[in-house]
């Protein structure tokens, strides 16, 4: 019902009372909205007209109304959560004004208190509940909406409302709905302080501010930050009024609270300004130019002093450097702003400003700083937060520059900051992507400035603070997660330091965090040589004075000596002359003081009280391992084998330094060395010498003594493996001493090992036994009377004991004792086999000199594994009794499943053995019988069966062995048993695939599988043969080059052995050459593969290959390059490899020009399915190198080819390929290939000549092409038979496309028509054809003509610029087809002059590294001449970049609007165009932009930046005042200064039309317009093109 109906019915009815009865509804049903507004306006009319008497007569019925009625419909609407659909909203909000329209009709302050605290009570237990809602209750939407309505008739009641504000702060504290805070700000704490007066809302505000400020102490963190600055931007209307003047601190009139004059305001504002939520950043900026604001309009001195904790305030403001400030306050504005775009070309232009952000800071002002240094780490942590990595790259680059650090004040007030947020952000592996100017291997640009700020932050840091800095720096690398690549290089920026000591027994404990936690899992490589860089670190930053020796140590033996502290290489010498130089100044150990510890520790504290030097300590660490507790058990588990490896690292880095120190002094040799170190061991070697007779020493003792013995041996041998043939004086005097005790401690260890081990912790034992004893042959034997006692008596009598354990009686209840024994006998038997195994090749282990070679007894061992049931033979669980096992042995049978395993690995292990034994074996026929006679081993049928079976039994880690043996076995049964081949394939397939996240056995593993399933054998078979084996294998090839495809270095080890096995590099193989070879030509695929291999890999994925690449280069440089073996997995190599095999063949076999033919026409057939595909691709994408590394391998191939089949094969495709869309480096290639293939073939030039034949819009640019060979016609010309008419064709092919109207094609022409007609010899030899008359008939005036119109009369603009650089380009000016080319050319020189990517461009010592790459002097590897592989990389199509000339302030920044600050009448509005144009530092455009069609105001407001951006002179629209408005409200710094026309609507099509009509003459020198109304044009004209039409303007008349 409307309201007129309302007051007609009000106006012609007395009687209130039943006016209201007839609108009110049941109170037990649920009214409709229009029934409810009905008795809202009824209310509102009877306010009016009512008078006191009849208002109190209504008082009862309108107390009912409020409580029976409209209270029980909003508990009902809260409880059902009715408010949360669009009709229960309405609802509310009808109820809501009815009940606003009750209490103003009452008039009763007790029935609006008692609504009041009703709500109230909704706040109080929403805090008491944590945030849950109470029954009974009002919806905290409900009591928002009820009290907004109630808080205009509170106004009066100061403590209510004071309680209410508290209550409405704690609401948003614990509220988790971002929408409900917001609302219940703007619904309530607005309503609350617009209707007090002045006073109140001072105390509440000031109530809010400190409640605030208690919060954000209390809890600081990202929620809290942010709900914070949301109360504060709700509030900032009333704290920073921009019209209020201000005294300090606070107003005596109103008693506002001046929030600017607290630290805890800023410390909100920059966590705002840093927070990870873009709204609570953006709230920040707000607050923070709301500030600066008011403060720019008092200019009052503001923090000038020190705040009462004595620090400098946050934020300061002089008067007299009022300018200053405000400048730096916009720019800070203008760059927070932009950094939250993320386009990199938008943020770039403004990072000019962060300098005079800096320059700014560095003012002083009263001893103190003009701007708190705090603002600008806010710049750079949201660079660092940037979502965008470019920004994040753009911030670190700049901070690492930052030439404000060498101040020591500023490098003392950011070394916080560089240590936390810089540090988290230099994780990113991102950063240290190579620059696009540097090549691969190359240290990345970040590592370098890295080495270079680390320098000067630390050289501007107080002497005081160096140490605590670095020490926190380096606790943050172990406090958190660091990928390898950010590791390496900081490490590398640690080492570059300069020796200083900073770093005590913190500093080292530090570090050894680093290494036995952060880089645990990291590469090897990468890993390695973080290491050197670290112990560099450590050498020269360790205060030696504050650490004891022990501590050293304890640090040293975390470095590997299997990946950097390995003995020979330059890190060993460094720490050996580091204890030279700081030997007897290192802290004195306190000893005896200790009770905590091993026995072992506190002898070595109770003893160690003096220990200042390293013989000194190395001595008393000695006496301390070697003591052993009389108490001590025989049984137990092996000692930790740490303590022997620091000892070992001790002894043989005392014994390399006293060699250096007695080789400047004139003394030393090996005899003396032996000495001293005799007398060191003394009591070491006392206890190895009585290990065989004394059976009262401890087994502990031994077990040490072994573990000494063997890490001697493994760190002492290092240096000896890195360095040929070579053995220096302590390495000898170490192998001396070993070998004067090598018998009692081989007959020990052979009495251990037959039968005394008996316990499940003593095959740990019997694994340092075997250790020890591998070690002692590899290295004695080549002892002669140490090899005739092994040979005569210790093997054979340790193989007897072995078998003999091996071949007893079962037990019925298997024991401990018994089956230990079985599992070390048989580990005994697997070390003999792998000792006696000579072939290498073939998978077996030859630890000795084949002069040395060790033999056991076959028959034995043949007859011990003869019997099928000793074929996987399981090693039983035993029972662990009291008998049998201690009841601590029993928790070691849970890993009794490993033991089980290894057992089956050992047997596999001398199953290999035998196989090879027996000698090599064709594969067996149909029918031919399976022999298994007595002494012989099972039949390679039995063998293989089993051997699949013990794939699915074994742990995938330990079936080398097992694929071992299976690549023995499969050859002999290809052609017998099909079934069982493909099973065995397939399942090894899958166990190597399985392993792929297992580094360390992926690799033997796979290498196992090549070996096996690619034997020749299974590559000669044919699908006739062998039809699902040669399936199998060949799907097997597919899923092994998709491994390959994300994993480096797979199919390194496939095409490798496939080339070997092809073509074989061994002497005297050639007889077997076409046998070997003939499977090659099945298996072209893998060829084909290899010539095109080079997967595009992940960012990351080359990121990791790329600083491999810079670890290798640095060399001997880091000792990580000497201690670790590293693989080739380089991806160039199966090119490599294959390009070496290809080098191989001769064209005068058959069978090798057969594969040659295939093989080109598999890669024509894959370059034509590229450039045929629909699909576009780019510069350096996968199609783009696919292409690419086809026309190579052609190249390459190319003198090796039937000239018939590169007749009528591959001229036909060149010419074909040169017609499709081509990159640079592929168009070369073809054009070089046609040139080659030309010059050999002479007699088909006519070929040639048809290409440019074709339709002129159909061939495009392609034609440049064929143009660029008639470049180089004078390498053609000698070869054919019509010189003359030949060249007279190449001109007149010229001159017609020089009349082409593409500009690249008459470009390529031009230069071919210049360099044929520069052709001397031949135009003398034509004109002498012809009598000395002009052998073109005319043409040769048009030539001249043509060629001086390109040097003369294009002298200007890109046309010249264009003419000279296509002449310097390097395929026109040095390169020859002939005298260039190499291998050299065709894989480095052009990929690198071309544009490709360069891990395109494989370098010429990988050829020359590639033994059996053949020199053909028809392609010679290195190319003749430097001339080419000196020119630079350079395109000759001209390039749209021109530079910026403009003042650097105003380059390219969008600022937006402070729009409580600015008008648009204070932005100039009659600023002229060109001051304007000036003032950005833009060239003054007669630009007018038409938007006569536009009608949105974002449109209208990218237009109005747009116009700023190009400078433009006016804006034409239809309605200017609609125009301007809309631009206000868009961007008022573009609308300030264009000037606007305003046009009719029906002229403004016309505009746009007139325009390009005028534009167009003028380009084309048109000679007039006829125009129907020249008035119109001409006033378009000159709107449209200020400059005016070059065309005169003529009018046809007027039209209707």
């Amino acid at each position: 019902m409307s309201s007129l109906l309302i007051n007609e019915f009000v106006a012609k009815w007395s009687n209130s009372d039943t006016i209201l009865d007839s609108f009110l509804w049941s109170a037990e049903s649920w009214p409709d909205l229009e029934r409810v507004e009905a008795v809202h306006i009824l209310l509102e009319t009877l306010n009016t007209r009512s008078s006191e008497e009849n208002r109190n007569e209504l008082s009862a019925k309108i107390r009912a109304l409020i409580w029976e009625r409209c209270t029980p419909l909003l508990m009902q609407i809260s409880e059902n959560a009715l408010h949360k659909s669009e009709p229960g909203a309405k609802m509310l909000h009808s109820l809501c004004r009815l009940l606003s329209s009750c209490l103003a009709l009452l008039r009763d302050s007790r029935e609006v208190e008692k609504l009041a605290l009703m709500t109230l009570s909704v706040f109080q237990s929403f805090e008491q509940h944590d945030g849950t809602q109470t029954k009974g209750q009002f919806d905290m939407e409900v009591a928002v909406e009820v009290l907004a309505v109630l808080l205009p008739l509170l106004s009066g009641d100061l403590d209510l409302l004071v309680k209410l504000t508290s209550c409405i702060l704690s609401a948003v504290k614990v509220l988790s709905d971002d929408a409900l805070v917001s609302k219940i700000l703007v619904r309530v704490l607005f309503t609350l302080l617009h209707c007090v007066d002045d006073r109140s809302r001072g105390d509440i505000l000031q109530r809010t501010w400190q409640d605030l400020c208690v919060y954000h102490e209390r809890e600081k963190n990202a929620l809290v930050t942010a709900r914070t600055l949301l109360c504060l931007t709700a509030v900032s209307d009333y704290l920073f009024p921009p019209s209020l003047e201000k005294s300090f601190p606070t107003d005596l009139t109103n008693g506002l609270p001046d929030p600017r004059w607290s630290q805890s305001f800023w410390a909100i504002i920059q966590s705002g300004l840093i927070h990870r939520d873009n709204v609570a950043r953006k709230r920040a900026l707000y607050l923070l130019k709301k500030c600066v604001a008011l403060t720019e309009i008092e200019n009052t001195e503001l923090g000038s002093s020190a705040s009462p904790d004595g620090e400098i305030y946050f934020f300061r403001w002089i008067p007299s450097k009022s300018q200053v400030l405000q400048t730096f306050w916009q720019d800070y504005v203008l760059v927070m702003e932009t950094l939250e775009e993320n386009q990199i070309h938008v943020v770039r232009p403004v990072l000019n400003r962060i300098n005079a952000l800096i320059e700014t800071t560095a003012i002083k002002e009263n001893d103190a700083a003009l701007v708190h240094p705090s603002w600008l780490l806010c710049v750079y942590q949201r660079m660092f937060h940037s979502e965008n990595k470019a920004v994040m790259r753009e911030g670190v680059y700049h901070l690492l520059e930052l030439q404000l650090l060498r101040s020591p004040a500023f490098a003392i007030n950011f070394s916080q900051f560089i240590v936390g947020p810089f540090m988290d952000v230099l994780s990113e592996s991102s950063l240290y992507q190579r620059t696009a100017n540097q090549m691969i291997g190359e240290c990345p640009d970040v590592g370098l400035k890295l080495q270079a700020f680390l320098v000067n932050f630390f050289g501007s840091l107080p002497q005081e603070s160096k140490g605590p800095v670095l020490l926190q720096m380096i606790q943050r690398l172990g406090s958190r997660h660091w990928c390898a690549v950010p590791l390496l290089f900081l490490s590398q920026a640690l080492a570059s330091l300069p020796a200083c000591p900073l770093l005590g027994p913190q500093g080292l404990q530090a570090l050894r965090e680093v290494l036995r936690c952060t880089m645990i899992t990291h590469q090897v490589l990468l890993r390695g040589a973080a290491q050197c860089f670290l112990l560099h670190s450590a050498l020269c930053l360790t205060d030696v004075e504050s650490v004891t020796l022990e501590e050293v140590f304890n640090f040293l033996v975390h470095f590997r000596p299997e990946e950097s502290l390995c003995r020979g290489t330059a890190l060993w010498d460094e720490v050996c002359e580091w204890f030279v130089k700081n030997e007897h100044t290192f802290r004195l150990a306190i000893g005896g003081k200790s009770d905590t510890g091993t026995p072992q520790e506190r002898e070595l504290a109770s003893t160690a009280t003096d220990v200042g030097s390293l013989q000194t300590y190395t001595r008393h660490r000695l006496h301390a391992f070697l003591t052993v507790p009389a108490s001590a058990e025989q049984t137990g588990r092996l000692p930790d084998s740490g303590e022997a490896e620091l000892l070992a690292l001790a002894v043989l880095l005392w014994a390399d330094v006293e060699e250096k120190r007695g080789g400047e002094e004139g003394r030393g040799g090996q005899g003396s060395t032996q000495q001293a170190l005799a007398r060191l061991l003394l009591a070491w070697l006392e206890v190895l010498q009585r290990l065989s007779t004394n059976l009262y020493l401890p087994l502990c003792k031994s077990d040490k003594s072994l573990q000494l013995l063997l890490h001697l041996l493994q760190v002492r041998r290092t240096r000896t493996a890195t360095q040929t043939n070579t053995e220096d004086a302590v390495s000898g005097a170490v192998r001396g001493l070993v070998l004067s005790v090598v018998e009692p401690v081989q007959n020990f260890i052979a009495r251990r090992l037959s039968g005394e081990l008996q316990e499940v912790c003593d095959v740990e034992r019997a694994a340092l036994y075997l250790a020890v004893l591998r070690e002692l042959l590899q290295e004695f034997g080549g002892v002669p009377w140490y090899h005739g006692n092994m040979q005569q008596s210790f093997l054979p009598a340790l193989c007897a004991s072995s078998l003999r354990m091996l071949t007893e009686p079962a037990e019925q209840v298997p024991s401990v004792c018994g089956q230990v024994q079985r599992a070390v006998a048989m580990a005994v038997l697997s070390l003999l086999c792998e000792v006696a195994s000579s072939e290498a090749s073939n998978g077996g282990l030859s630890l000795a000199a084949p002069s040395h070679h060790f033999s056991l007894p076959l028959a034995p061992l043949r007859h011990h594994f003869s019997l099928p049931q000793h074929l996987n033979q399981a090693l039983l669980k035993p029972t662990a009794t009291a008998s049998d096992a201690a009841p601590d042995d029993a928790p070691l049978l849970r890993d009794w499943g490993r033991v089980a395993a290894r057992f089956i690995r050992d047997q596999w292990s001398c199953l290999g053995f035998l196989q090879r034994a027996a000698g090599p074996q064709g594969p067996r026929v149909e029918g031919q019988r399976e022999g298994q006679g007595e002494g012989e081993a099972p039949g390679p049928l039995v063998v293989l069966q089993a051997a699949v079976e013990a794939l699915s039994l074994l742990p995938s880690d330990l079936v080398l062995p097992v694929l071992d043996c299976m690549a023995l076995l499969l050859p002999q049964m290809v052609l017998r048993e099909e079934s069982q081949c493909v099973e065995a394939a397939s399942l090894s397939w899958r166990v190597v695939q399985g392993l792929s996240g297992n580094a360390h056995d992926f690799w033997p593993a796979l290498q196992a599988f090549v070996r096996l399933a690619f034997h020749r054998a299974v590559l000669e078979l044919t699908q006739d043969q062998a039809p699902t084996l040669t399936s199998t294998i060949q799907q097997i090839v597919c899923e092994l080059m998709e491994l390959s495809e994300v994993r480096s270095g797979v199919f390194n080890i496939l095409i490798s052995h496939c080339c070997h096995t092809w073509l074989p590099s061994d002497p005297g193989s050639d007889a077997g050459d076409s046998e070997h070879f003939s499977s090659a030509l099945s298996h072209l695929d893998i060829l084909t593969k290899a010539c095109l291999h080079g997967p595009v890999f992940r960012r990351d994925q080359r990121l990791i290959q790329e600083v491999q690449m810079y670890v290798e280069q640095l060399g001997d440089q880091c000792a990580a390059n000497v201690a670790i073996s590293s693989d080739n997995r380089d991806e160039q190599f199966p090119r490599v490899c294959v390009l070496a095999f290809l080098s191989h063949l001769q064209p005068t076999n058959h069978m090798h020009r057969q594969l040659m033919e295939e093989l080109v026409l598999r890669l024509i057939e894959k370059d034509r399915g590229i450039a045929q595909a629909k699909a576009r691709y780019y510069s350096n994408s996968l199609q783009h190198r696919t292409r690419n590394r086809v026309w190579q391998s052609l190249l390459l191939l190319l003198p090796k080819l039937r000239r018939e089949f590169v007749v009528d094969t591959l001229l036909g495709y060149a010419c074909e390929a040169g017609f499709s869309s081509n990159q640079a480096s592929v168009k070369y290639l073809i054009e070089w290939s046609l040139l080659l293939m030309l010059h050999n073939n002479p007699t088909h030039m006519q070929r040639f000549w048809d290409c440019f034949s074709g339709d002129q819009e159909k061939t495009k640019t392609s034609i440049c092409t064929f143009l660029s060979v008639l470049v180089h016609m004078d390498v053609l010309l000698p070869r054919l038979e019509d010189k003359a008419g030949q060249w007279r064709r190449a001109l007149e092919v010229c001159l017609q496309w020089c009349f082409s109207h593409n500009f690249s094609v008459r470009l390529y022409a031009l230069l071919a028509l210049k360099r044929v007609w520069g052709l001397e010899g031949v135009r003398a030899e034509a004109r002498g054809a012809v009598g000395g008359s002009d052998p073109l008939g005319g043409l040769a005036t048009v030539i001249q003509a043509c060629l001086a119109q390109a040097e003369t009369a294009q002298n200007t603009g890109n046309a010249m610029r264009n003419w000279s650089r296509i002449q310097e380009h390097f395929f026109f000016s040095v390169f020859h087809p002939l005298k260039d080319y190499s291998v050299e050319t065709i894989f480095y020189t052009f990929p690198r002059l071309s544009d490709l990517a360069d891990d395109e461009w494989i370098p010429l010592w990988k050829f020359e590294k590639m033994a059996t790459f053949s020199v053909d002097l028809s392609l010679p590897v290195r190319n003749p001449g430097a001339d080419l592989g000196q020119m630079q990389p350079g395109d000759w199509i001209q390039q749209d970049r021109g530079e910026l000339e403009q003042e650097e302030r105003w380059a390219e920044v969008q600022k937006k609007i402070t729009a409580w600050r600015l008008s648009f009448q204070e932005q100039e509005p009659h600023l002229a165009a060109q001051q304007r144009a000036l003032r950005l530092g833009k060239l003054t455009s007669a630009l007018l932009v038409v938007a006569s069609l536009i009608d949105k105001p974002t449109n209208l407001g990218g237009l109005c930046r747009t116009c700023e951006i190009f400078g433009a002179s006016g804006l034409v629209y239809v309605n200017v005042c609609v125009c301007v408005w809309l631009c206000r409200t868009c961007e008022i710094f573009a609308a300030s200064g264009l000037v606007y026309v305003n046009v009719c609507v029906c002229v403004c099509v016309c505009v746009c039309v007139c325009a390009g009509l005028c534009r167009t003459c003028e380009i084309f020198g048109a000679s007039g317009l006829v125009y129907v109304n020249v008035c119109v044009c001409v006033c378009v004209c000159v709107c449209v093109c200020v400059q005016g039409c070059a065309a005169p303007v003529r009018s046809s008349g007027p039209v209707g």
